[in-house]
């Protein structure tokens, strides 16, 4: 029987499951990005930038407004997991991948997934299912006829 993988992720945490010989979804791995836990307030204390001599701080480098520290965060641990994804393709731990995760997130995952793990993609869902037990979310996929 074939393996799927099933990732349910959002920007903090990746859930790994597997569905095959056993018909329910078992816990292969988690990855966690204790960042994306940070506060804002934290974020920001690092980026004040450098200031001008003589102190005049319209002068200063500073970084761009529209750069977003949790965005950048999210794309890090984006590319974290589609290593770990591609990785396990090639050891031919999965022949199917099932991802799901909400819209940003899934955006930033579709953009870093290798070829390889991308070329196996069965089914995408922009949803929030991180915090589900597995009964419930192998319930909705199957709801969905994602898993057979």
């Amino acid at each position: 029987m074939k393996t799927t993988w099933v990732l349910v992720a959002d920007e903090a945490i990746a859930r790994i499951l597997a569905y095959g010989k056993s018909k329910t979804l078992e816990p292969v791995e988690e990855l966690t990005d204790p960042d994306a836990h940070a506060n804002s307030a934290e974020m920001r204390r690092d980026a004040v930038g450098r200031r001008a001599a003589g102190g005049n701080p319209q002068a200063g480098a500073t970084a761009s407004a529209s750069e977003d520290p949790l965005l950048q965060h999210a794309e890090v641990f984006s590319k974290r997991v589609a290593d770990v994804l591609g990785k396990a393709q090639q050891q031919g731990r999965m022949d199917s991948l099932i991802l799901v995760a909400p819209p940003r997130f899934l955006g930033l995952l579709r953009k870093a997934l290798p070829r390889n793990a991308a070329d196996i993609v069965q089914a995408e869902l922009d949803k929030d299912f991180v915090h589900f037990t597995n009964d419930d979310i192998q319930a909705r996929l199957r709801q969905l006829e994602h898993l057979k």
